[in-house]
């Protein structure tokens, strides 16, 4: 008897996105128990930011009719990273300048996922609207975490 495999492909912003609601529900989980200050916005943070909106964005480039280059994919996931990583040690250590730090990073990671994505304007699909969607409210949102970052500290 052979086994029937069947090749998954994982996109890594699916992959990145999804990993971060895990941990992010993993950080609700131990909040309260363990009395940690930001927990709550540092979980919902992690599921919102870092992976709802990264799995989004993943499932609407994947809609696109041409493949992504490899170095844009790269610089992409990478400035996501060091957007989040920032604005998540900015906010957790009450250090503004580095949560300002990290919204300039996202907006300018922001500002190339618009212009990878730029096909999708122009599509009806559920997928651009959706993507469209994450990209305006994480551009409205990030200097309001900033601002907010200074009124906290």
């Amino acid at each position: 008897m052979t086994a029937n495999r069947h090749r998954v492909d994982v996109d890594p912003y699916t992959a990145a996105g999804a990993a971060f609601v895990v941990v992010g529900g993993l950080v609700a989980a131990v909040a309260q128990p363990l009395d940690l200050a930001k927990g709550s916005w540092l979980a919902a943070y992690l599921v919102l930011v870092c992976g709802v909106a990264l799995v989004v964005i993943g499932v609407a480039q994947q809609q696109l009719t041409t493949a992504v280059p490899q170095r844009e994919r790269t610089w992409q996931l990478a400035g996501w990273g060091a957007a989040n990583a920032l604005v998540i040690a900015g906010s957790l250590s009450s250090v503004p300048p580095i949560t300002d730090a990290g919204s300039v990073v996202l907006f300018a990671t922001l500002a190339l996922t618009a212009w990878i994505g730029r096909p999708l304007l122009h599509t009806r699909r559920g997928a651009a609207s959706a993507y469209i969607a994450v990209l305006i409210i994480l551009a409205v949102s990030a200097p309001i975490g900033s601002f907010l970052a200074h009124t906290r500290a």
